[in-house]
Order: structure tokens, then sequence, then C-alpha cells
């Protein structure tokens, strides 16, 4: 294993994983005092990383894709020269997360509102549109041996193949009715097999018909994911989530197969397989470990780890060697040898730009910014940038005292930053299937942080974790409220007030029709009371409160107020079109849709803008506000910047 400190002196401005600084202009830094509420200072970038979604190679380079940047790019990385020697944009999506190479060309396919495919000719760098999808996801792509592609599509799980001869589409249809992923493919002369979730199937495709058979073994059917997949002369590979688990079959007899079980403690995730040389070699996770096990049986090898608990997106073998493909970065391993090398492909002249941020949060003098692979910490006063390396996407974050906390997906991590430490430390997994953090919030009757969570696709109910910072010891309750998740939190007097979310894991469907409001008791831990506090609302964005009330913010807009006192909702107000995160200081409330900022006088429930045409670029869930502790501004984004927000609050 290369050791991890080597590799994270990255350059200024670039974020793949340690810590970097950048320098924002003490001009913008700054916002003067007194300043008229609503008035916006810019920061800078919010968050600015080279997050890979994957990679192939042509020849003796390889191009990896990017993921959430402003715009995607291709980078070319040569071998011999060890170099990133060119950037190519793919101007549409938010993202890449499949490629495949047909000849001297690769395919790229994107994410984000309708998923477009693309063809970069890497003997002239032309990069031209092949062809465009309703789908929100191109997930995965293969090539098969004759050179057409195929594609596993998103929320309607269908699997596509597109011809580059004649440049035409064909609709194979749904791999699996009533599932929403095809998350791996892989193709041969005559089959195309469609790995499925949230609910694990793999589908074996006749190229000629488009019959399907299933031929996913009886003992993985309760798996959520055929997550990965890998295809050679004789056998398929296919990564099954969430179990560390990885099914090699035989394609001429898939009643022949073995099913290898990652070695980590913990290890749930197959990121990646690929089959070389007589070895299936496949990557764990939360470990970050690279395995491989001979195809004709035999005990599954652990090679090592590159970088902890990254996640590797896509293996592939070049020239004898396998290459594995992280954030910003690739690892080599070379069988002859037994070595595990760690490449930068920042240091190495990938380009890095500002991306679609997940969280946002001050702790008084910085403003910690969530993205992929970490976070940007911005000292306001000190005028400067510096990245977290957290192998994860922070969602939300709460300080107390020097320690700030972050809620970390997946696995529902947290995590613990020191401010001025070059790392975090990993506090606990909430485990129970659970996965994408909602929000924290702490209590100071009980001394406990309180996290809820959403469960991973798939399964059902969400949880919450209490952490106590004295004892270090933590525990999750799940469920708390039945069927649903708990999406925010707000604490008073050893009593967490949730708000939940009709959704339980992505691809599930709700079978509960309405968002509720609950109780739950900290110290007898049990829930007190749940209630519906907006008819037809599917979730409570944010909860916030005065010393008598309560406030939350649904997806709907609709404020509504509970009384702790009357123990009952008192009065609704619509307050915008959609929800928000919610800020409570004093008698006023600030929310925003991503593209306003409003204040709602608490005692009138009146709204009234203070700052508009902000168009904030943010990555999935709601648009985020933090309160400075100074309560004289509020942070957001302005398009991918981060902007202080100057507000008149509890004065």
């Amino acid at each position: 294993m290369i050791p991890r400190r080597r590799f994270i002196q990255l350059a200024a401005g670039s974020v793949a994983t340690g810590a970097v600084s950048a320098v924002i202009p003490a001009a913008s830094a700054h916002g003067a005092t007194g300043q008229p509420e609503g008035t916006l200072t810019d920061l800078g970038p919010a968050s600015v990383t080279n997050a890979l979604g994957n990679a192939e190679f042509a020849g003796d380079v390889l191009y990896a894709a990017t993921r959430g940047l402003s715009p995607n790019v291709v980078g070319s990385y040569d071998l011999a020269a060890d170099a990133v020697t060119g950037h190519f944009d793919i101007p549409t999506g938010i993202g890449v997360w499949a490629m495949c190479a047909v000849g001297a060309d690769v395919y790229v396919g994107t994410h984000g509102g309708s998923s477009d495919l693309y063809r970069l000719d890497t003997r002239t760098g032309a990069v031209t549109k092949s062809a465009g999808y309703s789908d929100d996801y191109i997930w995965a792509m293969a090539a098969s041996p004759d050179g057409k592609v195929y594609m596993g599509l998103s929320p309607t799980g269908r699997v596509v193949e597109y011809d580059p001869a004649t440049g035409t589409s064909r609709d194979l249809g749904v791999a699996t009715p009533g599932e929403q992923y095809v998350r791996s493919v892989a193709a041969d002369a005559t089959t195309v097999y469609a790995g499925v979730g949230a609910h694990a199937h793999l589908v074996a495709i006749d190229r000629a018909t488009g019959a399907k058979r299933e031929i996913l073994p009886a003992e993985l059917a309760s798996r959520d994911f055929v997550a990965s997949m890998a295809i050679s002369d004789t056998h398929l590979a296919a990564g099954i989530s969430s179990s560390g688990e990885v099914l090699v079959l035989s394609t001429s007899d898939p009643a022949d197969h073995r099913i290898l079980k990652a070695t980590a403690p913990g290890e749930k995730y197959v990121t990646s397989v690929v089959i070389h040389d007589g070895y299936v070699y496949f990557a764990g996770r939360p470990s970050g470990a690279l395995y491989r096990c001979p195809l004709s049986g035999g005990e599954v090898e652990s090679l090592g780890v590159a970088y902890p608990e990254a996640a590797t997106h896509r293996l592939l073998v070049h020239d004898g060697r396998v290459y594995g493909v992280q954030d910003g970065a690739v690892f080599v391993h070379d069988p002859a040898t037994g070595s595990l090398e760690y490449r930068n492909l920042v240091q190495r002249g990938f380009r890095a730009a500002p991306e679609q941020p997940m969280s946002v949060h001050s702790d008084g003098r910085r403003v910690y910014v969530g993205g992929k692979g970490g976070a940007d910490i911005h000292d306001v006063a000190a005028g400067t940038r510096t990245r977290l390396g957290i192998p994860g996407e922070p969602k939300t974050a709460l300080t107390l005292k020097d320690t700030t906390y972050l809620g970390v997906y997946t696995q529902g991590l947290l995590y613990a930053h020191r401010a001025g430490e070059s790392s975090a430390r990993l506090l606990a997994r909430t485990g129970n299937q659970q996965d994408r953090p909602r929000d924290l919030a702490y209590d100071a009757l009980t001394g406990l942080i309180v996290m809820p969570t959403q469960p991973e696709p798939g399964h059902i109910n969400g949880a919450l974790s209490l952490y106590s910072p004295r004892t270090g010891k933590f525990d999750t309750y799940r469920p708390v409220v039945e069927r649903q998740s708990v999406y925010s939190v707000a604490t008073r007097r050893g009593t967490a007030y949730l708000g939940t979310n009709v959704q339980e894991g992505l691809g599930l469907p709700p079978v509960t029709a309405t968002a509720r409001l609950a109780a739950f008791d900290l110290r007898g831990r049990k829930l007190l009371w749940e209630l519906e506090p907006v008819p037809g609302a599917r979730y409570v964005a944010a909860l916030g409160q005065t010393p008598l009330a309560l406030y939350g913010l649904t997806n709907t807009g609709v404020l509504f107020e509970y009384d702790f006192l009357r123990r009952r909702i008192t009065r609704t107000a619509k307050v915008a079109d959609r929800g928000g995160e919610l800020v409570v200081t004093g008698p006023v409330a600030y929310g925003t849709d991503g593209d306003r900022v409003y204040k709602v006088d608490l005692p009138r429930l009146t709204t009234t803008t203070i700052a508009d045409g902000l168009a904030g670029e943010w990555f999935g869930g709601e648009p985020k506000l933090s309160l400075d502790l100074s309560g004289r501004a509020l942070y957001g984004l302005r398009g991918r910047n981060l902007v202080r927000i100057a507000i008149s609050g509890r004065r």
C-alpha cells in the first residue's frame, strides 16, 4: 500500500483528496458591516473538485470522465508521458457514469434531466452528440464484439442498443418490470446482460430477438442490486449489493456459478469487477480494497488498499496491469510483482472545476461546503479556501464548540473535524441498511447529536441515530416513523422533533401519502406522537424553532407552526413554490427555493423577498442556507459560487 499522505498534497485550487489552499480575493471575502438586508458578497467557487465517474482505454491513453462539474470533461491520461495531456468538454448533463470504447472512439453517457450519448473521436479530438434519451440517467454502458453500444437507463429500467454504423437506437424494453434501475451491462456476440435494482435481478437479453430470461441464482434473490459487471469469452462476473458478493457464472451454462465474498469486515458493495488472466478482480467498499479470485476456484485474496474507503468506479485492464478509477485518481496493480500504485491525476494535470454543492454550513468563522469526496472550507476572515478530503459526500453539518460534525453519504457515516486539522475522523457507521444522512441537530439537555437517515435503495424504514460526544456511544433506532424516512430534525429539552419523507429507499414506491411531524423522547428512546401537519405534503424539508413554537417547511412551500404549549398545528402559510432550508433567528425565519431568499415575519406569517436571481446550482436534495453565528448573514449559492447574504436577523 502506498502511504496515504504522499498523495494528498494537491495543487492549489484542485481537490481530489487531502487539503489544498486557494486564495479568495480579500475584497470579496469580507462583507462590510451595516449592509442593507439582502446585500450579496460573492466568495468565489463554493466547491472545486474533479470527481470522476468512469474511464475507458483507447490505445495507451486512459480517457476519464467527470461528474458534477460545469462543463463536465473527458481528460486524456497518457500512460507513456504519465500526464494528463488534454481535456474534451461534454456540453450537456450534470455528470458521466457510463463509458465504453468502440475501436478508436470512446462513447460517453451523461445524466441529468435528459441523457445524451456522445462520441469522442480519439484520433481527432472531436466530440459529437450521437443520440439523446428521455431518461434521467445512462447508468451503464458496454460495447459488443461487433461494435454496438448497449446502455442501461433509469428511471424506466430500459436497455437500449445504439448502432454507430447507422446512428440509430433500438429499444430492448424494460429489463425487469417494476424496477427502475439498470445499473450494469455487459455484452457478448449473442447476449446483452442487464444488472437490475433496487431489487436485484440479472437478465439475459437475446440481442437478435429481444427475448429475456432471468439468470440470477435463487440464493441472491433477496439482494439489492447487480451493481457492476464484466465479461470474458467464457464467464460473466457481477458485483452484488449490498452484501459484498461477486457472482461468477459460465455464459454457456448460467447454472454453473459460484458466489465469492469480499473478506474485509463490514464490506457491503462491490463497486467494480474485471476478468483478467484467469482471475476475477473486484473492488470493495467501504474498505476500498482490491481483491481477486481464480476463475477455476479457490480463495478470495485481498491485494491491498490504494486509498482507504474510496469508491472504485471502474476496473480496467491494459498491458497486463489492472487499473482502478477513483475520484481524481487511478491506482495500478501489477499482477507480476504484486505492487499497488496510486496515481493522483490532479498532480498530473487533470482539470478541476466548480461542482454542484450538496451542503453549506457556517461555524462562525469558516464555511463548510460539502461535495463529492469532501468539503471545501472557506475561512471568511482570512480569505482562504482549503479542501477537507472525505471518502463520501457530506450532506449536512453541525458545529459544537471547536468541532464540526458531518453526516456523510454513503452508509450513513458520521465524521468529526476540528478546525485547522488536515483530516476528519470517522466516528460511526449507521448500519441498519441506511444510506443518506439528511440533517443534524444537538440537544443540550441530553448532550446528544441526532442524525436522521434515509435507507438504501429498495429498503424500507429510515432511522434515527444518537451520538454522544462525551462517551462516543452511537445508537440507531429503526423504524422511527413506520414506512417513512426522517428528513429533518430539531431538538428541545430532551425531545427530537422529526419531519418525515414518504420516500423510503430510492426505487421503492411510497406506501404512505403524507409526511408527518413526530416527537421522539431522547431519554426514554421512544416515539411520543406523530401527526400530519400539511395535507398532501410529501416531505418536511426543514425545521426551526422559537421558544414557543416549532416551524416546518414542506416540499410544497407551505410553512406550518406547531405550538409547544397547545401541542397542535396552529397556523400554516404558503411562503414559497417549493421546499428548502429554513433558518429561524429570533422572530423571523429565512428560506430559499434556490433562486430567491425570502424572510418570514413569524408573528404575522408574512413573506418578503430579500434577494432574487441566485439560480443556485445544488446537487440533489433541497437548496441550502446557513446562518452566520453573528446573526448578521446567511450563506448560500449564486450559481456555483458561495455568497454571503446580509440580514437584519434578530436586530
